[in-house]
């Protein structure tokens, strides 16, 4: 045992396959899954944002804040 150098299994000696690198196809590939965890990890971190505060991306104002002087209600011809 002493002696012997250690040889990999998987390939014979002397023997390295010429594509080893990726194809263009391959780093498309590479390159559309990562960007897919990216928007993965961030739709979770919103997700949990909104689970524990779920208060503060609701908005504050209703929807006759935006009439100017007209009360409630009144708005049958306001469009007119």
């Amino acid at each position: 045992m002493e002696g012997e150098p250690i040889t990999s299994t998987l390939l014979p000696p002397g023997n390295v396959p010429q594509d080893a690198s990726l194809t263009l196809e391959q780093k498309t590939t590479f390159v559309f899954v990562i960007l897919l965890f990216i928007f993965l990890g961030i739709l979770i971190v919103r997700c949990f944002r909104i689970l524990l505060d779920p208060y503060r991306s609701m908005p504050t104002s209703t929807w006759a804040d935006g009439l100017d002087g007209l009360e409630k209600g009144q708005f049958d011809y306001a469009l007119a």
